[in-house]
């Protein structure tokens, strides 16, 4: 009786910053590596490689995710956007401008990851979320005040070694409030 055998790569098609990308891979390639060495989308950054730094943060399905611990194989299917996606064209992201504004970066490696969290982090503020300082939980109380604590809180998974922490908490709420603003434009332009 013949041995069975096992293959350990496949073709996937990830569906990154609304392209479609056909790549054979590794079952064992993760996203972060498939991003800078297959597709070279190397905006993502690989700091730790080990999950806690923060670096190489992704939307998955608009959830933040730590590609350095996600296998490709896995995100096959999904919504990935990079930091490479993150402008609508010419146009910066809120997140984005609201770093440059303010100065929320230094060297800029952790950026990019620091921006996709913040997005990711307003979106789940806006739809009520608590954190681990939030003071009431409750549905009902909607979402909580959006205070530094709360950012400082909800940001802690990304590291940023120059320690431009201070710029980007008051990035994260400029842009948190440029969002609310949209947010409330979209529903009055819809009831009318």
């Amino acid at each position: 009786m013949a041995p069975a055998t096992s293959s350990t790569s496949r073709a996937i098609t990830l569906n990154i910053n609304g392209e479609k990308h056909h790549l054979p891979i590794d079952h064992r390639t993760t996203l972060l590596d498939a991003l800078r060495e297959r597709l070279d989308l190397t905006g993502t950054k690989k700091g730790c490689d080990q999950g806690q730094c923060g670096a190489c943060t992704v939307l998955v399905d608009r959830r933040r995710v730590v590609s350095c611990l996600t296998l490709a194989v896995a995100a096959e299917g999904r919504e990935i956007t990079t930091i490479e996606g993150v402008a609508e064209g010419d146009e910066l992201h809120a997140v984005q401008q609201a770093f440059l504004d303010l100065d929320g970066y230094q060297c800029g490696y952790c950026t990019p990851g620091q921006i996709c969290s913040a997005i990711a982090v307003i979106e789940e503020h806006a739809a009520g979320w608590p954190s681990a300082v939030t003071d009431d939980p409750g549905p009902e109380a909607g979402p909580p005040p959006l205070t530094p604590d709360e950012i400082r809180e909800r940001m802690s998974g990304n590291l940023c070694r120059c320690g431009a922490y201070v710029s980007i908490v008051r990035a994260v709420a400029r842009a948190a409030e440029s969002h609310a603003e949209d947010r409330t434009a979209a529903t009055k332009e819809a009831a009318a």
